[in-house]
């Protein structure tokens, strides 16, 4: 142990340091709070929850979710999560949640870009195959292979034929997917139209929010009703045994993220890995080394 006396407080300085991440997103969520305010928006309070109930449970949850992965990783388990819904339902805030506190090379995200010339002339499911995980991996799609019930059928980038197609091949294909070891979690985050103009409005008068809106963003807006029938064929022609869907009530995005990841921990029974000690070794000092000044033109300039 150091005998620096400044050596615990630089350690609860790290460890807050750790913790702030969660608070770095959290101002993000009291800007656009002033924003709604500015639309004239006013919150149910009975409805939201407290500030530190909040982050006590997050904090909770994402202490199961390290367990969890330990557990997948000791079993090797491949596991595949999917998050669908309209565009701003605030699938990726839970997906950024989830993965904080993972290691990368457990836990990763596959958020794919509009299929290329070659993708699109592939069997439709092999872009996704790439990306499937192998054991003592977790890979949660960013949107997923339900593109084509979705925004495709919407706005007309595939054909009939191709639609029912797919409603023919993704029951099997998941089953498969399950047969060979998989677990598959597939979910649906549900908001209003009212919640959904808000959040577009939000994005349009946010200057950090506005690279995340599109023209395919202001097309899904007017084709809402489209997207609505769209979904519900969606979940009522895929929603099988093997695979369920889950329903997550999106329009409080804080319930939303505690919910989700409290019911994802439910899906996969895990135990907690008992870690052996870790011992940090004493630092080799060789009297011959020598350390080099580092050039200043090489630092960079402490502006802070």
């Amino acid at each position: 142990m150091s005998t620096d006396p400044t050596y615990e407080q630089r350690m609860n300085d790290a460890m807050l340091d750790s913790f702030d991440e969660e608070l770095e997103m959290e101002f993000d969520d009291n800007r656009m709070d002033s924003l709604i305010d500015e639309l004239a928006r006013t919150g149910d309070e009975e409805t939201e929850l407290g500030r530190n109930f909040y982050f006590k449970e997050l904090f909770r949850l994402q202490g199961e979710l390290v367990k969890l992965q330990d557990w997948v990783v000791h079993k090797k388990l491949k596991v595949v999560v999917l998050f669908e819904g309209r565009d701003a339902a605030g699938k990726g805030g839970v997906i950024k949640r989830i993965t904080q506190r993972l290691n990368p090379r457990v836990c990763r995200v596959a958020a794919l870009p509009a299929p290329s010339a070659r993708e699109q002339s592939q069997w439709y499911f092999q872009r996704y195959v790439s990306h499937l995980p192998a054991g003592g991996e977790i890979v949660l799609f960013d949107r997923s292979w339900y593109n084509r019930a979705g925004v495709e059928k919407v706005m007309g980038f595939c054909n009939e034929d191709e639609y029912e197609e797919f409603f023919r091949s993704v029951p099997e294909f998941e089953k498969m997917l399950i047969r060979s070891g998989i677990v598959l979690i597939k979910y649906w985050f549900s908001i209003t139209d009212d919640e959904q103009n808000l959040r577009f409005s939000l994005r349009i008068k946010d200057p950090l929010k506005q690279w995340k809106l599109s023209p395919m963003d202001m097309e899904s807006r007017r084709r809402w009703e489209q997207y609505t029938k769209a979904k519900e064929i969606m979940l009522e022609r895929t929603h099988i045994p093997e695979a369920p869907w889950w329903i997550v009530e999106a329009v409080d995005k804080k319930k939303a993220r505690l919910n989700c990841i409290h019911h994802f921990l439910s899906q996969i029974p895990y135990e907690e890995i008992e870690r052996e000690s870790v011992v940090l070794p004493e630092r080799v000092h060789n009297p011959d080394y020598l350390r080099h000044p580092v050039p200043k033109n090489m630092i960079v300039p402490p502006v802070y």
